[in-house]
């Protein structure tokens, strides 16, 4: 199967989610900055849910520009993680209404998780189906950010449940600059 129409259903996906997200945003109840200060944790889960979409689009964007070929285990392994994100506008406002809290916390870590597995398992049936793709079989050949992603949201839950339940969202935080960097890092 081609993927061009793979990937504009994707772009579609990840938008209509980040416009849920933004709508989910509070107004401020009144044109001060103290009504601003207010909505503070609402205002950065909604930023960390955007870099999160955004995040996980220019990765797709940038792996989907050199495939050449999908079959059903891509798409639907896709569909499972576009499910997961799909649930990033109620857990972004189920955090940001309950910002001290474990569950909500766990919950939106847990996304972090799953998709990070979902998306090595993604890269690993995108090298099976275009094994004599050279650019694909070196730009999905270290899946280390995505593990590191998950062993820092770990951490984070560990650290959320005995101390201190907005670890994980900073953990959160780290494991996305970690995407960016480490890839830098390494290479």
């Amino acid at each position: 199967m081609e993927t061009e129409r793979f990937e504009a259903l994707i772009d579609a996906i990840l938008a209509i989610i980040i416009t849920i997200i933004v709508l989910e945003l509070p107004l401020p109840s009144a044109g001060t900055w103290a009504a601003l200060y207010e909505i503070r944790y609402e205002f950065l889960i909604y930023a960390i849910s955007f870099v999160v979409c955004f995040n996980f689009w220019n990765f797709n964007n940038n792996i989907f520009s050199i495939v050449n070929k999908i079959d059903a285990h891509i798409i639907w392994t896709m569909g499972i993680t576009l499910f997961v994100f799909s649930l990033l506008p109620y857990l972004t406002t189920f955090v940001a209404e309950n910002f001290y809290l474990f569950f909500p916390q766990l919950m939106y870590g847990l996304s972090f998780i799953v998709i990070a597995i979902l998306s090595i398992i993604i890269g690993e049936f995108l090298k099976k189906s275009d094994p004599g793709n050279i650019a694909l079989q070196v730009a999905l050949g270290n899946h280390l950010p995505l593990y590191c992603t998950i062993i820092v949201v770990l951490i984070g839950i560990i650290i959320g449940y005995f101390v201190y339940p907005p670890a994980i969202i900073s953990c959160c935080i780290l494991s996305i600059i970690g995407i960016w960097t480490i890839p830098k890092l390494v290479n």
